[in-house]
């Protein structure tokens, strides 16, 4: 896959380097020149343009970078970290999704269940999938195979990676609100230890389907936001034109804020300019994140995985109310005045 075809418009004063860079290594070996110091020089100013873009990336930049096309996908990951993966499908009730993939698998060893939204990374397969968006029957199916890991012990793990489920006519029809909710219960009640990374894009109920889970993790470039920026804009601004506005008001990409809320419980570190830079590093970091909240969440008996999970979710959106001043008693002469007795007050 040509990488030049998805350099993002921030992006392009590096494209213009690595062409500089690319130009003088190719002069110097066609025509035997020693050009290492203008080489060396181009590297570095190379490095240090890549470190100030990155470090000062805009709300809708990093939406932008959660959705690049070159971003290792869920199944890239689940590739990369696990064996022995075995897909299971349908919902046992109207079809399968392929939005939503899922099954059993070895993770450093230890069985474990694996619940992924996936996209796909042309036309053909982004159809297939439906640009990530799951319909209810994905849900179902996620929940189907939440209640296997139960029934056996498993501990669930799932990759978020959605701009969220998908609106259509069918999906409202088969009541994908209620997939959604029925899987926000289930989820609270396991006895297995769950834990969900969101991997790329974070929308809404569609992202809350099989995130609530005992700890939640978001790679640095992801976003994780009770609506998408472009819907956002379509109720706010009545079009999709004012999606960057929106994904400012809405703080897309803030990471530190959704650790300071309890919204997440910690940060998975990207290799410098996105996963796709870098995608083995990427799932390696990934993979010390995943070994260290299993190792903790597995001292847990099921009680107090359950008891853990209820506490984590009670306290977000907590806050306090304001002091209430008391109010002055009123007068006896303001009392007999309201009460429409004329007698003169008494002290």
């Amino acid at each position: 896959m040509d990488s030049n075809l998805y350099i993002l418009e921030f992006e392009k004063p590096l494209r213009e380097l690595s062409s500089q860079l690319q130009s003088l290594q190719r002069s110097a070996q066609e025509n035997q020149l020693d050009l290492s110091a203008d080489i060396a020089s181009i590297e570095a100013k190379l490095v240090a343009t890549k470190r100030q873009i990155y470090s000062s990336l805009s709300a809708w930049q990093r939406v932008q970078l959660a959705r690049h096309p070159r971003r290792p996908y869920s199944l890239d990951y689940i590739r990369a970290l696990f064996t022995g993966f075995e897909q299971l499908h349908g919902d046992r009730l109207f079809r399968d999704d392929p939005s939503i993939v899922g099954g059993p698998a070895l993770f450093d060893g230890r069985p474990v269940m694996l619940i992924a939204q996936q996209k796909g990374r042309n036309t053909k397969e982004n159809l297939l999938r439906n640009f990530g968006m799951p319909n209810p029957e994905g849900y179902r199916k996620a929940l189907r195979l939440m209640k296997m890991a139960d029934k056996f012990g498993l501990p669930v793990i799932c990759l978020v990676d959605t701009p969220g489920a998908f609106p259509g006519i069918g999906a409202e029809e088969r009541h994908v609100a209620e997939a959604i909710a029925v899987n926000l219960r289930e989820m609270a009640s396991f006895g297995v230890p769950q834990i969900s990374v969101v991997i790329g894009e974070g929308g809404s109920g569609g992202a809350l389907g099989i995130a609530v889970t005992d700890r939640v993790y978001i790679l640095e470039n992801a976003y994780y936001s009770v609506i998408s920026p472009e819907s956002c804009s379509a109720i706010l601004w009545k079009d999709k034109n004012s999606a960057a506005q929106a994904a400012t008001a809405l703080r897309l990409g803030d990471q530190e804020m959704l650790k300071r809320f309890g919204i997440v419980d910690g940060v998975v570190p990207e290799p410098l300019g996105g996963a796709h830079n870098d995608p083995e590093e990427a799932a390696a970091n990934l993979r010390t994140v995943l070994s260290a909240a299993l190792k903790d969440l597995s001292r847990l008996s099921p009680d107090e995985l359950r008891d853990a999970r209820y506490q984590r979710f009670r306290a977000l959106g907590a806050f306090e109310a304001p002091p209430q001043t008391p109010a002055a008693a009123p007068s006896t002469e303001t009392v007999q005045k309201n009460s429409g007795n004329s007698v003169p007050a008494t002290t």
